[in-house]
């Protein structure tokens, strides 16, 4: 399955919320995940920028789209930022496809190869 991390601030309500009542939101969101066919891989709480941090594997990308939608919904999250993620091997495969690939593409403004 694909792999995505996604990142994302609390809303003041959520923060408050949680302060109040403390909660491990790993449980939710995995449920979250597993419940649109998707599986959390891991999740932290985080400094700087964004407040949370997930890696979750998904059969598309509708899935976390979807995950977005329905965490965004609920008023306890916003500006999620969600992007693809490869590991080592896979990241391999990629570039030899592109090696492969390469030498019959011309750059833009470019007299050959790039």
């Amino acid at each position: 399955m694909p792999t995505f991390i996604a990142q994302g601030r609390f809303t003041r309500d959520a923060v408050r919320g949680m302060t109040a009542n403390p909660e491990n939101r790993s449980e939710a969101v995995g449920a979250l995940f597993e419940s649109l066919g998707g599986k959390m891989i891991s999740w932290y709480l985080t400094t700087g920028e964004y407040d949370w941090f997930i890696v979750a594997e998904a059969p598309s990308q509708d899935v976390v789209v979807a995950a977005s939608i329905i965490a965004t919904g609920g008023g306890g999250v916003g500006d999620i930022k969600t992007s693809a993620a490869w590991s080592g091997p896979e990241a391999k495969a990629i570039f030899e496809k592109a090696q492969k690939a390469a030498s019959g593409f011309k750059s833009a403004g470019m007299s050959s190869g790039r």
